[in-house]
């Protein structure tokens, strides 16, 4: 775990250099999205000039770095408005929409596929059938058969829109029951699977049916050994299914109208506003870099043949 903690801050370095340069040369110009189609040549130099976006790359770039090691990401081009304060305010909706959904990826995709790997027969064949058939659904399309179903047809939820948690806990449920599901469907039959996977793997080892022959209790194997040691693949698949799900917001904010991280790195790339992008991709890029921290951690709690230096 340190080593990943220690390669963090030239991990970022490179990711905001990237990200910087990337964005720099990307089409269109901010000044020309500001004014508009009719501006003028002169216009357009001007409001560089005031943006000090007619300073040299290597330049801003420096000027951005040295202001983000005093914790100051910069202000958006358009709105004038804190990065800081931009992404504090929207990070709530897609941190709600993510945990949520991880948490209950995990708790029935474990649960479905340790039933499929230990039934098996039909039970299995149902879990695999539901898991693929989760699979094959698009999550824009669920997305917008729930709001017409659930939503408009019978009332039972709001069809858009985020209530804060302060605001009334029973309403911040009730608005992230639906964008939750859709974006966790995916989730859940890719955990259910991998457990079913690597229970069978596990079942199946020379080292479980000694414990077996040996009499020990089938409970105390199958908690104490099977899923412990098929815990240590599906606690992989999670952290990378947690960056998967914190992108796969994007989407569904879209769907249900939620003004989160995903719709603002949207419109930030779309009026090409720098400092709300480079802002962004810094702060995934940390939310990753923890992430996988936490999975060396996980992983070391569940074996502890695995070193950690």
């Amino acid at each position: 775990m340190s080593r990943r903690l220690l390669s963090a801050v030239p991990l970022l370095l490179v990711v905001s250099v990237l990200s910087f340069v990337l964005g720099s040369f990307a089409p269109g110009n901010v000044a020309e999205s500001m004014l508009g189609e009719g501006a003028t040549p002169q216009a357009v130099a001007k409001l560089n000039h005031q943006l000090g976006l007619d300073q040299p790359l290597l330049q801003r770039y420096w000027d951005w770095l040295s202001a983000a090691f005093r914790g100051d990401l910069g202000s958006s081009t358009f709105s004038g408005q804190s990065v800081t304060s931009l992404i504090s305010d929207r990070l709530p909706v897609t941190l709600s929409l993510t945990v949520l959904a991880l948490v209950i990826s995990i708790v029935i995709g474990v649960a479905a596929g340790a039933v499929g790997a230990i039934f098996g027969g039909v039970v299995a064949r149902i879990t695999d059938s539901v898991s693929v058939l989760m699979l094959s659904i698009p999550n824009f399309w669920l997305g917008t058969v729930m709001i017409a179903v659930f939503a408009v047809q019978f009332r039972l939820f709001p069809a858009s829109g985020y209530v804060p948690f302060g605001n009334s806990p029973s309403a911040w449920i009730s608005s992230l029951v639906m964008p939750v599901f859709c974006i966790a469907a995916v989730a859940i039959a890719t955990i259910a699977m991998n457990t079913r996977s690597a229970m069978l793997a596990a079942l199946r080892s020379d080292f479980v049916r000694s414990l077996r022959a040996n009499g020990i209790p089938a409970r105390s194997v199958l908690f104490k050994h099977v899923l412990r040691n098929a815990g240590g693949l599906v606690m992989t698949i999670v952290s990378m299914l947690f960056v998967g799900l914190l992108g796969g917001t994007v989407l569904m904010e879209q769907v249900f109208g939620m003004a989160g991280l995903g719709s603002l790195a949207t419109s930030a790339t779309n009026q090409h506003d720098l400092p709300v992008v480079q802002g962004l991709v810094v702060l995934y890029t940390l939310i990753v870099i923890v992430v996988f921290a936490l999975n060396d951690v996980a992983l070391a709690y569940l074996n502890p043949k695995v070193v950690m230096s």
